[in-house]
């Protein structure tokens, strides 16, 4: 063979997706580090876990205050109060559950418009990208608490005709300070995928005849969408635990049943109860995240390799 000339042929077996077995690891060491030596990193992660966890819970179990009457297991860890308040306190968590899945449905749709509006070119379109930024800074400086207050008593106050003022005011008014402030984080997020999208993708869409408004649409926006998730859904995460500020107004949610609860005993153990509640609703979504995250590794790595 000479100097510089093409290398043997390379027989890809089927299977391997076009991948040369003999291609260097695009993580190198990240599968022994995870592993460990002889695949015992697992079982050593789990004792690990379980010694440190097991540790935290004997100094708190052996602490002077935990088990004296009326310490902290008398008062946060009551068992027969857990029980007997995890269900009603299930029962206005249906409200909060509610709430912010008719948010999210608003503040997905909102949010794409304005990163839509603060994404289009052009000296004409000037004005409603200023619209959008100053729209994102308002809303993002604001508190959501003072957001929640400013519309939920403000808003009824006015009296004005065509907007609920009755007993379900609290509720409208909390979904829609709900909405404008996340959807002030979501629209950086939906601005930061479309400007991810190299600009050659609009630029063959422009090529092939579709106009600006088509390239967005069908071309940029579907990569741009699908690249944001993992953190969209982290932003529906902090949504569900805000849902509970509604009990600002008013409203008898899961926060304000365990507020009830612990006003009727002197205990704290129905907070307790509202944690798990949010606990078991957000550690699949939490699981589902992450597992977005790492394929989108993988996918990419192995796209390196290919």
């Amino acid at each position: 063979m000479s100097r510089g000339g093409p290398g043997p042929e390379v027989h890809v077996p089927r299977g391997t997706s076009g991948v040369d077995p003999r291609a260097p690891d695009p993580l190198p060491g990240r599968s022994s580090k995870i592993l460990g030596a002889g695949g015992r990193g697992p079982w050593v992660a789990l004792g690990s876990t379980l010694i440190f966890f097991g540790l935290i819970t004997l100094l708190v179990v052996s602490s002077p205050g935990w088990s004296k009457p009326g310490g902290v297991r008398d008062l946060f860890f009551d068992g027969a109060l857990f029980r007997g308040s995890i269900w009603e306190i299930l029962q206005g968590f249906v409200v909060n559950v509610e709430i912010f899945l008719i948010a999210e449905v608003l503040i997905l749709i909102l949010a794409l418009f304005l990163a839509v509006l603060r994404s289009l070119p052009g000296a004409v379109s000037a004005p409603l990208r200023l619209l959008a930024i100053g729209y994102s800074i308002v809303f993002r400086a604001v508190p959501t608490i003072l957001i929640i207050f400013l519309l939920g008593f403000g808003m009824p106050a006015l009296e004005l005709r065509g907007l609920p003022n009755g007993p379900n005011a609290d509720i409208f008014w909390a979904i829609v300070a709900l909405m404008l402030v996340y959807s002030a984080y979501v629209m950086e997020v939906y601005r930061a995928g479309i400007e991810s999208v190299h600009p050659s993708q609009a630029a063959a869409a422009r090529s092939l005849g579709l106009r600006r408004g088509q390239a967005l649409r069908y071309v940029v926006l579907p990569q741009a969408v699908r690249r944001v998730i993992p953190p969209l859904l982290n932003d529906f995460i902090g949504l569900q635990k805000d849902s509970a500020l509604v009990a600002l107004l008013g409203v008898t949610e899961g926060l304000r049943q365990a507020q009830i609860e612990q006003a009727t005993y002197f205990n704290f153990t129905p907070y307790m109860s509202l944690a798990l509640v949010y606990l078991v609703l957000t550690l699949p979504q939490v699981l589902f995240v992450d597992w977005l995250i790492k394929r989108g590794v993988r996918r990419r790595a192995a796209g390196a390799v290919t």
